[in-house]
C-alpha cells in the first residue's frame, strides 16, 4: 500500500488506516475474534496505522488492540488517545480533562493497556476549556522526552489552539471529521494544517456509515447503536438525508465501485497530506474500504460531488449538543 508522512513531522503512515472504536463499543455488539482477525487482514493489506483511544470502551479497545498486534509491533504505527473522562458508574456521563498529572497517568495506563513502552502517535482527544493548552501540550511533550511518546496530535481542536500548541511542541497530526457531509474543516483547520506542515487524519469518512448507502432508516442499525441517539439519524433527519445518497449511487454505478469506495475516493482527492482512518468491524468491509485506493474518481466526479454536498448541506449536527460544545475549541 502506499504510504504517506504526516505533515511534515517524519511519521510515515500507510495511505489508509484503521478506525478501531467500533470493534468494542457504539456500533452495536463487538466479536473480538472477528475484530483481532479484521486487525491481522489489514496488516496483510498493508495498512500499519491503527487508531483507538482510551474512552473506547472504557480501555477495552486498546486491550483488544494490544492483544491484535502483540509480537507485530515493530511493523505498526498505534495511535491513542486521552482527554475524555468517563464514569464507571454512568457510561453516559463524560467529562474532559487536560491537566498535566492527568495526561501522564493516562498514558501510563494506556501503554500498559496496549502492551507497549511507546505511543506512537498521542492526542489529546478534546480540547480542555479549563487547562490552557500550552500546559496540556507540555505534559505531552515531557512524555516525548521520556520516551513514552513519539509524536504527539490534536483531537478536534480550533485552528487558533492548534497554533498556540504548535509553538509549544510540533503536532505531528489533527483528527477530525470530515467527509461529504462533514466539511466544517475546510473553513480554517485543514488551511491551518497545511500552513504548519500538520498532518490531517479524517475519522468518521464515510458519515458513520451513511455515505455507504447501506442506512436508509433506523432499522438497518444494530441493537445498540449509539447513532439512533445523534441529530442526523433522528428519523426525520435520516428521511430529510437520504436524498444525498442519489449522487453517491449514480457515480458507483457509473464506475462499477461501491458508495463507500466513492464517498473515500472523494476524500483522497482532498490532499495528498490527508490519512482517513475508516472504520470496519469485519473484513468484508475492510476490504472493500482498501480497494478504494485501486479506484480513484475522475476530477468532473469531484466537482459533481462536493457541488451536491456543500459545507452545511446535512441535516442536523452530527453530535449531540453538549458533544457539539466540545469540538472546535
Amino acid at each position: 500500500m502506499e504510504e504517506r508522512y504526516l505533515g511534515r513531522s517524519g511519521l510515515k503512515v500507510s495511505a489508509m488506516g484503521l478506525g478501531c472504536m467500533g470493534m468494542s463499543e457504539f456500533y452495536g455488539k463487538g466479536d473480538p475474534e472477528e475484530s483481532i482477525a479484521t486487525i491481522h487482514r489489514a496488516i496483510d493489506l498493508g495498512i500499519t496505522f491503527f487508531d483507538t483511544a482510551d474512552m473506547y470502551g472504557h480501555g477495552a479497545n486498546e486491550e483488544l488492540l494490544g492483544r491484535a498486534l502483540k509480537g507485530k509491533r515493530d511493523n505498526v504505527v498505534i495511535a491513542t488517545k486521552f482527554g475524555i473522562v468517563r464514569d464507571p458508574s454512568d457510561p453516559s456521563k463524560r467529562g474532559i480533562s487536560g491537566r498535566p498529572d492527568y495526561v501522564k497517568k493516562a498514558c501510563s495506563a494506556s501503554l500498559a493497556r496496549l502492551g507497549v513502552e511507546t505511543i506512537d502517535l498521542y492526542y489529546q482527544h478534546r480540547v480542555d476549556p479549563e487547562v490552557p493548552i500550552e500546559e496540556t501540550v507540555g505534559a505531552m511533550a515531557e512524555l516525548v522526552k521520556e520516551g513514552k511518546v513519539r509524536y504527539i496530535g490534536l483531537s478536534e481542536p480550533g485552528a487558533q489552539t492548534l497554533r498556540r500548541a504548535h509553538r509549544i511542541h510540533p503536532v505531528a497530526a489533527v483528527q477530525s471529521e470530515y467527509s461529504l457531509w462533514s466539511r466544517e474543516v475546510e473553513t480554517e483547520i485543514l488551511p491551518a494544517c497545511r500552513q504548519l506542515g500538520v498532518g490531517f487524519v479524517p475519522y468518521s469518512p464515510l458519515g458513520r456509515g451513511f455515505l455507504t448507502s447501506r442506512i436508509r432508516s433506523l432499522k438497518d442499525l444494530p441493537e445498540g447503536d449509539y447513532r439512533v441517539h445523534t441529530p442526523r439519524f433522528s428519523p426525520e433527519n435520516l428521511e430529510k438525508n437520504t436524498h444525498l445518497l442519489a449522487i453517491i449511487d449514480e457515480i458507483a454505478k457509473k464506475n462499477q465501485v461501491t458508495p463507500a469506495q466513492v464517498a473515500l475516493a472523494w476524500i483522497y482527492a482532498q490532499g495528498p497530506e490527508i490519512v482517513p482512518i475508516p472504520g470496519a468491524k469485519s473484513k468484508v468491509h475492510l476490504e472493500e474500504n482498501v480497494q478504494t485506493l485501486k479506484h480513484p474518481i475522475s476530477f468532473a466526479d469531484v466537482v459533481r460531488l462536493a457541488e451536491a454536498f456543500p459545507p452545511g448541506v446535512a441535516a442536523g449536527e452530527r453530535y449531540p449538543t453538549e458533544m457539539m460544545e466540545a469540538v472546535g475549541r
